[in-house]
């Protein structure tokens, strides 16, 4: 029971997926970049540290993104799961997330046409040869490479074994990252995919590759030998003129939703924003998101800094709320709002905190370069 708080209360009820996984509540560790692995690729301690003082009080807690394969590494200090090398590593990452008893998953992806190119061997590939809207990639001068269709059918078993490792490690579950641009996205989209074969054109071929994913990591999941969670992470719009519009994305939806996942995660700046392009322009992207769901159920995220944000996300459909900036400035979160001491929740913080707040030098370094009115934006 949340002492004084029960206008909150539902952020504390346990939930069952699917799969079988049972959390203790609602609220979630949100995936975020840290940039702090080894130069191996390997997780660092510094990366254990922060994992696990932070899944403390969620329920389910979602790591930082690894990579699938050499040629899909995104940034700097990412950390990968593209070999059995990685397997120690990885068991470390599980461990440090489950031991205070959240449920750890791993997030994985490829970063397509996003990828440094001196961390792909000045290979950037996509779906076309469309480069990324992102200055410090399309200053890079590298041209991107459209992927064979040979090459899309090893991604997808790429996936796939990246799930078996997850599950070989003892994580409890993997998401895969098909939101914030990267490659699975860049397929979905008609800015960055002009295919004429089987993986693009139309709709329907354009959703080809994100359902193939899918089905590939079920399939690895259900070999697993006990519950496994799967979920996926999109985003619902683009900038683009030719980008996502809410059209795509219900038609994404509508396909997942036939694919009895976990979860879905939606990736948003702001968990109560309305939609620009398509959809009722009235309404929070949230809850049509829901909606189209159905019985899916929903993580829902973005600005959301108190537990009466929280609770608003979930009013507005989402089953689970996604902490990221917050947890980040306040790694006791929730264990104080489920204590009755809300008001204790750090909200400033000064460059003398590093240590204190458990972040990696590399992760505090990015993060203080977007401090605005003693909080942070986000850094994803």
């Amino acid at each position: 029971m949340v002492s004084g708080m029960s206008d909150v209360s539902a952020l504390f009820e346990p939930y069952t997926f699917r799969s079988g996984i049972q959390v203790r509540n609602r609220l979630v560790l949100a995936p975020m970049t840290t940039t702090s692995a080894d130069p191996d690729d390997s997780v660092s301690a510094a990366e254990l540290e922060y994992a696990a003082r932070r899944s403390g009080g969620v329920g389910l807690a979602i790591t930082a993104v690894g990579y699938v394969t050499p040629g899909g590494k995104g940034f700097h200090g990412q950390f990968g799961a593209e070999h059995d090398g990685r397997l120690d590593s990885l068991r470390a990452l599980a461990h440090a997330m489950k031991q205070a008893g959240a449920r750890a998953v791993l997030q994985i992806f490829h970063a397509g046409h996003q990828a440094p190119p001196e961390l792909v061997a000045h290979d950037v590939t996509s779906a076309s040869d469309v480069p990324s809207s992102q200055p410090g990639r399309a200053a890079s001068g590298v041209p991107v490479r459209p992927l064979t269709a040979a090459e899309i059918q090893d991604i997808i078993l790429d996936f796939g074994q990246a799930t078996r490792r997850a599950v070989e490690a003892g994580f409890d579950g993997v998401e895969i990252h098909g939101a914030n641009g990267y490659l699975i996205q860049q397929f979905v989209s008609a800015h960055s995919n002009r295919r004429t074969d089987e993986w693009g054109g139309t709709l329907e071929n354009r959703l080809r590759f994100p359902l193939a994913v899918t089905d590939e990591v079920q399939r690895i999941a259900a070999q697993a030998g006990r519950p496994f969670l799967v979920g996926y992470r999109f985003s619902p719009e683009e900038p683009h003129e030719q980008g996502l519009t809410m059209h795509d994305t219900f038609a994404l939806l509508g396909a997942l939703r036939e694919k009895n996942l976990d979860y879905v995660h939606v990736s948003l700046q702001d968990f109560a924003g309305r939609p620009r392009r398509g959809g009722h322009p009235e309404r929070s992207r949230l809850e049509q998101i829901a909606e189209a769901l159905g019985d899916t159920p929903l993580i829902g995220v973005g600005n959301i800094w108190t537990p009466q944000d929280a609770a608003q996300a979930l009013n507005l459909g989402a089953s689970f709320a996604a902490l990221g900036r917050a947890l980040l400035l306040e790694p006791e979160w929730v264990q104080k709002v489920q204590s009755g001491r809300a008001a204790e929740i750090r909200t400033t913080f000064t460059t003398a905190d590093r240590e204190s707040l458990t972040l990696p030098e590399p992760m505090w370094n990015m993060l203080t370069g977007f401090m605005i009115k003693d909080r942070l934006v986000d850094a994803r």
